[in-house]
């Protein structure tokens, strides 16, 4: 019999295969999204070290889910601006590039972040 495997397991198999491509250097990290059913957060990370270089989420954050999203993305784009990061690469963390994930990265584009 073949094991039905949930979303979520789902999810983490895919990002495991976009991880393959995707590494962060301290010049130009990956810019991580987590999306939870209540919360969106966002991560600079540089890969080589393991260390996490400014974060950002929605814990505190009221009004519907797209404009939180694109206030998280402005907010890690402020954070990546005052370390003086201007490019990063995007890791949409296995999910599907639509709805809270592309309001993200478009709100972190319009704020000086490349990628």
């Amino acid at each position: 019999m073949i094991k039905k495997e949930s979303r979520n397991e789902m999810r983490k198999i895919r990002h495991a295969r976009i991880r393959k491509q995707i590494i962060g250097t301290k010049d130009i990290p990956r810019l991580n999204v987590y999306r939870s059913n209540k919360n969106i957060y966002a991560q600079l990370i540089d890969d080589e070290t393991g260390v996490t270089l400014a974060s950002a989420s929605s814990m505190k954050l009221k009004g519907n889910n797209i404009e939180i999203a694109a206030r998280v993305g402005k907010m890690i784009a402020d954070e990546a601006k005052s370390k003086k990061i201007s490019k990063v690469v995007f890791d949409r963390g296995g999910y599907l590039y639509h709805g809270r994930v592309k309001a993200l990265a478009d709100a972190a584009r319009e704020n000086g972040l490349e990628f």
